[in-house]
């Protein structure tokens, strides 16, 4: 009997192999899902930087409008007191 044809190497040696390469396969989509979650978080934390960015550029916009109607406020305040036909 040839040593190929033995029950160990027709049967079990297959299926040892099978299971290792399985298992390196699942761990090595298991590493490459870690990345993957890696990189989402890495871009969902860029995203955040960006709008924290955008946001503070539209509070400091808003800021400089509200200073501008508050001067036009005070500007038309005075304004109606020069031209008021009764003097206080």
């Amino acid at each position: 009997m040839n040593w190929w044809q033995q029950p160990f190497f027709q049967v079990a040696l297959p299926i040892v192999i099978t299971f290792a390469i399985a298992t390196w396969y699942q761990s090595k989509r298991v590493d490459d899902q870690g990345k993957r979650i890696d990189d989402l978080g890495k871009r969902i934390d860029d995203l955040r930087d960006s709008m924290n960015r955008r946001f503070d550029a539209i509070d400091r916009r808003l800021e400089r409008i509200e200073n501008l109607l508050a001067d036009h406020g005070r500007r038309i305040t005075v304004l109606e007191e020069r031209t008021s036909p009764v003097r206080r």
